[in-house]
């Protein structure tokens, strides 16, 4: 006998083998119990999620011998011979190689027909949206008033290109792509039956790999098998999937921490040699990143078991929430820009340097100063640490419901820039008109145009912070809008900071203009006599996202 790869011998032929889709399924069991049993499904979903496996389960409930059933015998005839393919009531149709018209008139043509051995005769059409306009419009007046004994269960990666007549006329569902633990526990049940050895780690590769398609995962494993010999071991389904050694990557974050850029290059250099392609490690990368972000959030969400949470809860307690989505951002910006780069390597390590260079020290748990970056001279002072600038504003991290006061940061501690020589500004408490007219890029912008004045005197600026952007009040960003704001008043000035749950700052007011421009100009697109003429006459739609205020 031909071995039968495992995406199909371990396809589900029953609701209560299908994993990953319990609200599709509990949907299908309930309505079938009940009888209460439409003319038209339409499943969605992306690849390997289980829409034509739901399908040809359908199929059996709707014609098994025993009786229309959410349980399905699995042993009748009509079970035996959908399973098989060959069911002469199940007629399966690829849209993908049957768009035109004249295929669709001639499948539905025999729809009048009583079915033959079974108790409905099922269309079951996969990829429904590759279908041309013309065979759509065939196919409605079938779907609008189809016999008492056609059912239609149709599938599609793509809903959005179903028309809407269509639509209308399905009851559509739509499955999720699988979660990564859901397919590693199927993975570790179907190698167990199978007594196939394997390492959960790899396991875990797998499932990661085969993002959230279960089909995909099962095709994975059996190259996995055939690759290691009968075994799946994390060391070779890494090498099969080109996988990183997360080493390399957990030991990069460690050097930013310490701020090395030596052993950052160092680290990049030992990839390069090992032919490791860098924008899977800066995809590996955010991911752990992620995973750090999780752990000082939510901690418990990580089983005890993990190879890695010891070492994720270590860097958890390093790093400051504001430097990992900092990082964060650095390396999905790097990812998007690698192919733009020189090399992979060159782009590789400039994001590497771009996150030591713009990120504040993170010292660990000891009170040791942080060695100096590579590029650093001797004669700059460093940046405050992470530690240093949460101190320097204790208030932004209190929890209290009232409004909180933050400390302004001592800019002469921080070396700001020097002010300007310049005459005294008199202001007159148009703080929008400040910000818009003398702040036009950088941290300074981002925290003023996140504030709203409260009161001032010559000498202070009280703001208020929405508790929402309460992060943008931290050390850095008050000490570049200190410099900014003194070199405008021509004097230093202190700023005095609030959080509040709700501040009418600049960005808020800029964005309800913004909304009522395009809301305008929405209605007036929609008011236009040519366009209703277009709708009218040809059936146009307007984009609204393509709606743009002149």
């Amino acid at each position: 006998m031909s071995y039968q790869v495992l995406a199909r011998k371990w396809r589900p032929k029953s609701f209560e083998t299908l994993v990953g889709q319990p609200h599709v399924v509990r949907a299908l069991t309930n309505a079938l119990s009940q009888q209460r049993l439409h003319h038209a499904y339409l499943f969605t979903g992306t690849r390997g999620v289980g829409k034509t496996t739901l399908a040809r389960i359908l199929a059996k409930s709707l014609n098994c011998e025993t009786g229309i059933t959410a349980t399905p015998c699995g042993i009748c005839n009509a079970c035996t011979e959908i399973d098989k393919g060959r069911f002469v009531d199940l007629l399966e149709v690829d849209a993908a190689s049957n768009t035109q018209v004249d295929a669709m008139r001639d499948l539905l043509d025999n729809a009048q027909y009583a079915p033959t051995v079974g108790r409905f005769k099922v269309y079951i059409i996969d990829e429904v949206h590759m279908l041309s306009k013309s065979a759509f419009n065939a196919m409605l007046k079938t779907l609008e008033e189809p016999p008492a004994h056609v059912k239609f269960i149709l599938a599609t990666t793509d809903p959005q290109k179903v028309p809407v007549t269509v639509l209308s006329r399905c009851l559509q569902f739509n499955l999720r792509q699988m979660a990564s633990a859901t397919i590693a526990e199927y993975l570790q049940n179907v190698l167990t039956q199978e007594n196939i050895s394997f390492e959960p780690a790899a396991i875990n590769l797998i499932s990661r790999a085969a993002a959230g398609s279960m089909r995909d995962a099962l095709s994975l494993t059996d190259q996995a098998i055939a690759y290691g010999n009968q075994t799946v071991n994390e060391a070779e389904v890494r090498s099969m999937l080109g996988a990183i050694d997360q080493t390399y990557l957990y030991e990069i974050i460690q050097a930013l921490i310490q701020s090395d850029g030596a052993a950052l290059i160092a680290k990049a250099q030992a990839m390069q040699m090992r032919n490791i392609s860098f924008e899977t490690a800066l995809n590996d990368l955010a991911n752990i990143l992620h995973q750090i972000a999780m752990a000082q959030t939510v901690p418990e969400s990580f089983a005890d078991d993990l190879p890695e949470r010891a070492l994720l809860l270590d860097l958890a307690g390093k790093l400051s929430p504001e430097t990992i989505q900092l990082y964060y951002q650095i390396v999905l910006l790097g990812r998007r820009d690698i192919g733009l780069a020189p090399d992979e390597y060159a782009g590789f390590t400039m994001t590497l340097l771009r996150m030591l260079a713009f990120a504040p020290q993170e010292g660990d748990k000891t009170d040791k100063p942080a060695s100096k970056p590579a590029h650093q001279p001797n004669n700059t002072h460093a940046q405050p640490s992470a530690r240093q600038a949460v101190h320097s504003a204790p208030q932004a991290q209190q929890a209290e419901p009232a409004p909180k006061r933050v400390e302004p940061v001592k800019i002469d501690a921080l070396e700001a820039a020097p002010v300007l020589p310049s005459s005294p500004v008199v202001f007159d408490g148009d703080w929008r008109k400040l910000v818009e007219q003398n702040l036009k890029l950088g941290l300074a912008r981002a925290l003023a145009q996140n504030c709203e004045l409260v009161s001032f005197d010559e000498n202070s600026l009280t703001l208020r912070v929405a508790e929402s952007q309460k992060h943008l009040a931290s050390a850095n960003y008050q000490e570049k809008l200190s410099g900014v704001i003194n070199e405008h008043f021509g004097r230093k000035m202190r700023l005095n900071f609030e959080i509040n749950s709700d501040a009418n700052t600049p960005a808020k007011r800029s964005a309800v203009e913004k909304a009522n421009i395009k809301s305008n100009a929405e209605a007036a697109i929609m008011q236009d006599s040519f366009v209703q003429a277009l709708i009218q006459d040809f059936d146009a739609s307007i984009i609204p996202n393509s709606i743009k205020p002149i």
